[in-house]
């Protein structure tokens, strides 16, 4: 398959309906708090329940695909870290450097690209590295936050336990041990899986008119090391834990390679004007910082998503 055939099938459709997000965001500045929340608290957990329910992939995959997510962040924080350090990095861009380095945007962009690329399997794959991640960014991600401002991280800390996608996965895992979810043709698990194809489109709307919001300023010369680091490293990291971890099926492990090449997240944006310190460094605040780097890693992603697709479905990673 030619590289215009697959930004054509797998890359295209998510820039487009993000294009359009950041088109309505520009024109109209709508509010997206309320759509947000209805992701959130309804679609994606509809989403993450129907794919976790409905999965082929078996308890031991699912357990490895956790494991190794776990794993990319770890290698992914220390690396940043060190890095920082090295070129002379100081807080609190420091923490803003390793929270955009070791966490992918896996929802909003990663959970389309895997499903548009590869299907039913690439969905459900995407889906445990998000839940996997979520955890990891309120907790080791709300840590590293808060080292260089608030004390009170704990707090952050304790909002893993009101992200409903947790408990989506829960109830579907515990579903499918006691053999009590409705069969995958019902009228019930439809209308779940109807809810929750619904918020591809919905979140990828979001980024869009997020990243229309956002405040880049004078501060593109300062996130060159991150961009490596996101786009370039860490695509690396991901193909080293997916060969260590040997998940078993060549599908799960292509999604996690891209799912680890994804751009930065946008939550650790929230975490750091929570939670960190609002000090300029060189005239750059960590939010514009961190801002710039989400849309520095989306443009990038563009060409280099469709080439790594292009590598992993020829068998050359």
């Amino acid at each position: 398959m030619s590289l215009g055939s697959i930004f054509a099938t797998a890359v295209l459709p998510v820039v487009a309906m993000a294009a359009l997000g950041y088109v309505l965001g520009w024109v109209k500045d709508p509010d997206v708090a309320p759509l947000n929340t209805t992701v959130v608290y309804v679609l994606a957990p509809a989403l993450i329940f129907h794919s976790v329910a409905t999965t082929a992939l078996s308890g031991r995959t699912l357990v490895r695909i956790v494991a190794g997510v776990a794993a990319f962040t770890l290698v992914m924080v220390v690396v940043a870290e060190a890095v920082g350090r090295t070129i002379g990095v100081r807080e609190p861009l420091l923490s803003a450097l390793v929270l955009v380095s070791a966490f992918s945007n896996s929802g909003n962009y990663g959970i389309p690209l895997s499903e548009f690329a590869f299907g039913a399997t690439g969905r459900a794959t995407a889906v445990i590295f998000l839940t996997a991640q979520g955890v990891l960014l309120y907790t080791v991600g709300v840590y590293i936050a808060a080292r260089s401002g608030s004390d009170d991280w704990t707090e952050g800390v304790k909002r893993v336990f009101t992200v409903p996608l947790v408990y989506a996965v829960a109830a579907a895992l515990l579903g499918r041990e006691l053999d009590v979810l409705p069969a995958a043709g019902s009228t019930a698990m439809e209308t779940v899986g109807l809810l929750g194809d619904s918020s591809i489109p919905v979140m990828l709307i979001i980024l869009g008119i997020e990243l229309a919001g956002t405040d880049y300023g004078a501060t593109l010369r300062t996130v060159g090391t991150a961009t490596v680091l996101k786009m370039a490293v860490a695509p690396v990291v991901g193909l080293g834990i997916a060969i260590a971890l040997g998940f078993g099926d060549v599908t799960v492990s292509r999604v996690f390679i891209v799912e680890c090449a994804t751009p930065s997240a946008i939550t650790p944006l929230i975490l750091l004007i929570e939670f960190g310190d609002s000090t300029e460094v060189g005239g750059v605040t960590v939010s514009e910082f961190a801002s710039t780097v989400v849309m520095a890693t989306m443009l990038v992603s563009i060409p280099a998503l469709t080439l790594l697709l292009a590598l992993l479905r020829s068998g050359t990673v």
